[in-house]
């Protein structure tokens, strides 16, 4: 019989079904498999689910295809992470538009508490270079894992000094796990393995085309806590990804570069149009990420044994979501509690106005003990 994961991945080789539409069915009929168990009547009534769509669900020959991706996986020594699956990243979870589904081979963790995204021109410069390698020596005592592209130039050189550190470093793919792009990159593709690891959206089998790439990025930025772009021209692919980190609430830093040089240009234009703050040296990052601060633990003695009677329930829960952790990013506050961004923002806001709370460097939160 076929398993949840050869349903879940099924859902993702239908014509027309992308994730935001998986998580409605997902929603409505309570697991992948009973998505393919339901009558065309039934999955018609789901929302955003026209004739045309419910019938491609219903249509022999998905569940087929899935059980071949599930052989070429297995090969690979690879496994597909759905939405549900606790392993799969908690900082894709709460992103309107995260992957429904992953595919990932290696070692690493997935959920690394602490991760930084290098991202850069192909073209780069021994400056750029040499920057990429300052930031990962500074970091490699705070065990951050390193995320990028695998791509020529600023991406390569992330991948390639952090395996040399000993930090983890994931690549994200464009491509099927199976297609390593460019070829040339092989090896250190096959290191990262036993140090990281390799992440796609992608089936296996699926080549890397230009419309790819962006969707790429997008999980770039949103594993990352920071986004750090090294070098980039005026357009291209680490501005998306540096763009994508703004709209996640992410940090995003970009390092200056000479005028009149082309792979300044992109930098200079993020931190000129405040969409990324300056990088000046490792400690910038360090310190906006707090990584350079010791929390004190969390005791019951700290925690105030009342609350006011007129806070509310959303309050009282981010509250006692905070109790239990150090400190949470605001994403991993939205993902834990249900509570869209917008809405927690305000929330937030008032618990700190409140002085229940306070902010923390790196878009992170803690409860003020008393």
């Amino acid at each position: 019989m076929p398993t949840d994961t050869q349903h879940q991945i099924a859902l993702t080789l239908v014509p027309g079904v992308g994730s935001i539409l998986i998580r409605q069915l997902i929603s409505y009929c309570g697991s992948a498999t009973e998505v393919f168990r339901s009558p065309l009547a039934r999955l018609l009534k789901v929302p955003g689910i026209g004739e045309v769509t419910a019938r491609a669900v219903l249509k022999p020959g998905v569940l087929s295809d899935a059980e071949q991706v599930m052989l070429r996986l297995e090969k690979l020594g690879a496994s597909a992470l759905f939405y549900t699956d606790k392993a799969y990243p908690g900082r894709l979870k709460s992103l309107y538009d995260a992957p429904a589904l992953l595919y990932f081979q290696g070692t690493g963790n997935l959920n690394a508490p602490r991760t930084i995204g290098l991202v850069g021109t192909r073209q780069a410069t021994e400056y750029g270079r040499r920057i990429t390698h300052e930031i990962i020596e500074a970091i490699t005592p705070y065990g951050v894992s390193v995320i990028s592209g695998l791509a020529y130039g600023i991406d390569i050189a992330a991948h390639r000094s952090s395996l040399a550190n000993g930090l983890p470093t994931l690549g994200v793919m464009a491509s099927g796990l199976d297609i390593i792009y460019p070829n040339v990159h092989q090896k250190t593709a096959t290191d990262m393995l036993m140090q990281g690891g390799l992440l796609t959206e992608s089936k296996p089998g699926t080549k890397p085309d230009a419309h790819l790439f962006p969707a790429r990025n997008r999980i770039i930025a949103g594993l990352s806590d920071v986004v750090v772009v090294v070098e980039a021209a005026a357009k291209g692919g680490a501005l998306i990804t540096a763009e994508y980190a703004n709209n996640y609430h992410r940090e995003v830093f970009a390092v200056p570069g000479q005028l009149n040089q082309a792979f300044s240009a992109g930098c200079n234009k993020l931190i000129r149009e405040n969409k990324a703050q300056i990088y000046t040296s490792p400690k910038d990052i360090i310190e906006a990420l707090n990584w350079d601060r010791a929390h004190e633990p969390v005791s019951p003695k700290n925690i105030p044994s009342a609350l006011p009677v007129d806070i509310t329930e959303e309050e009282s829960q981010i509250l006692a979501l905070l109790r239990q952790s150090a400190d949470l990013h605001v994403d991993e506050l939205s993902w834990k509690s249900q509570i869209p961004m917008g809405r927690l923002a305000s929330l937030l806001l008032t618990l700190e106005f409140q002085g229940f709370i306070r902010s923390l460097p790196g878009k992170k939160y803690a409860v003020v003990y008393v």
